[in-house]
């Protein structure tokens, strides 16, 4: 696995003091991106929380998914949340060390009071004191809640007195990226009281070791008011893999007044594990986790980015939408073609393009994308694609020959693969694809034969390159 280190530096470390009518929470912002550019320690919001112990529980689940890792969980992991001010809200954001879950805590206009929210994206400290001081706080205390400095001044000081170097393995970047396309094809499944929520999270198991569900994935269904458990994907069903990774959820439930569960429609039959989202509706903010299909099975392979990233029109297209975005708390694609001048479905391609670099996520209680900036950049995402890459290096090598609504493949061992288009839904002969049915993306030939047909330009990459990509 692909890992580099990136520097996450603040003034000081974030601290819950008391203070005179209640306590004060400083959460400490690292260098983040902002509307005017990119700022060493951006301040986003200053003033009460209306719900304090809810707030406080609702970020500590989104720093226990971050320091977390649901699959071999002997290895250690820890990665600082990032904090998104999108103007009427404030968004907290985490990724698991396996890279199969993804946590967002939504505090909303109604869990905030006091001066206005602002717009950018960095990482927010979130330190083991701070973690234990967050677990103290009671029910009828006011919280002072403050993301950034303590004054605006302080970017001036010398040097940073906290530094911590985090490992960002590729496929949690990649997994970033491939979460928000999953789940903008979601739909809300099933909703369940405060009381039945309790009552069916309650009663999961608590640990799996991160091992493969004998006999198959989970599988819930709405019933009545509440959900029970099914052998099969039977129509409305939800699948729940690895139902220990949901237990960050614990920290909030007894403040609970909803359970929404998203995920993709299920018609039945031999349906394969699919994602799903959890979300827990909270006094003015929302806490929301989205599992892989396996918990051994991170997002960062299911290649729903991989047509995006293969088509030049999407890569044009994304720097036109990226202006377009403003930090912007519900991006709608309709307005966005407006105002591109873009047709809808090029609009899409555009932010799942955006997505791969973290400049757009999806939310699913709202059905819509909204705008943030991560330090990466899609060209990264690119290079660490191993099927994109083969299949540039396919096409750079004439490998590709059209009949028809038929493609022939001459793979690097010689062996003729065929690609048949039916209604623009791609199919091919490899064992890769007769194993996951397009249900992990293209395969490395199908995605050739794409590129083909739209006459994309191949990447110039050396024939090595398309080794060991499915």
């Amino acid at each position: 696995m692909t890992r580099s280190l990136q520097a996450v530096a603040y003034r000081h470390a974030s601290v819950l003091e008391s203070a005179a009518g209640g306590s004060r929470l400083g959460l400490e912002t690292s260098r983040g991106a902002t509307p005017a550019g990119v700022a060493d320690h951006p301040r986003f919001f200053a003033g009460f929380l209306t719900s304090p112990q809810v707030a406080s529980a609702g970020l500590l689940a989104v720093a226990d998914v971050a320091a977390a890792r649901y699959y071999q969980p002997q290895l250690r992991a820890s990665l600082d949340p990032v904090v998104t001010g999108n103007g009427d809200r404030l968004r907290f954001e985490s990724f698991s060390g396996c890279g199969g879950v993804y946590a967002r805590l939504d505090v909303l206009a109604p869990g905030l009071d006091g001066g206005p929210v602002g717009h950018g994206t960095t990482n927010v400290d979130v330190n083991n004191p701070l973690r234990e001081a967050l677990s103290r706080i009671g029910s009828d205390d006011p919280l002072h809640l403050r993301v950034g400095p303590e004054e605006l001044t302080v970017t001036t000081l010398d040097g940073p007195v906290v530094e911590k170097k985090v490992p960002l393995p590729d496929r949690w970047l990649r997994g970033f990226a491939e979460a928000q396309v999953i789940a903008a094809g979601f739909d809300l499944r099933a909703e369940l009281s405060a009381d039945e929520a309790v009552r069916f999270l309650r009663g999961l198991p608590r640990a799996g070791g991160g091992r493969r569900a004998v006999g198959g994935p989970r599988w819930v269904v709405p019933v009545g008011r509440g959900l029970r458990p099914t052998t099969r994907p039977v129509p409305g069903a939800v699948c729940l893999p690895g139902p220990e990774r949901l237990a960050a959820l614990q920290r909030v439930l007894r403040y609970a007044t909803a359970l929404r569960v998203h995920g993709p429609a299920v018609t039945g039959g031999a349906a394969g594990a699919t994602a799903a989202a959890w979300e827990v509706v909270l006094p003015g903010m929302r806490l929301t986790l989205t599992l892989s299909p396996d918990a051994s099975r991170g997002f960062s392979g299911e290649g729903g980015v991989l047509d995006a990233l293969a088509t030049d029109d999407a890569a044009e297209d994304a720097e036109l939408i990226a202006v377009l975005l403003a930090w912007e708390p519900r991006v709608d694609v309709a307005d966005l073609a407006a105002a591109s001048g873009l047709a809808p479905e090029r609009v899409r391609a555009a932010l799942v393009r955006l997505g791969t670099s973290g400049r757009v996520g999806y939310d699913t209680a709202e059905a819509a994308y909204f705008h943030r900036e991560l330090p990466y950049d899609a060209e990264r995402v690119e290079r660490h694609n191993p099927r994109l890459r083969a299949a540039r290096a396919l096409v750079a090598a004439g490998a590709v020959a059209l009949d028809g609504p038929v493609g022939t493949v001459t793979a690097e061992d010689g062996h003729l693969h065929r690609v048949r288009d039916a209604a623009g839904v791609l199919s091919c002969s490899c064992p890769w694809w007769a194993r996951y049915r397009g249900g992990r993306g293209p395969c490395k030939h199908a995605l050739a034969v794409r590129m083909v047909r739209r006459g994309t330009a191949a990447q110039r990459v050396p024939a090595a390159a398309a080794g060991g990509a499915r």
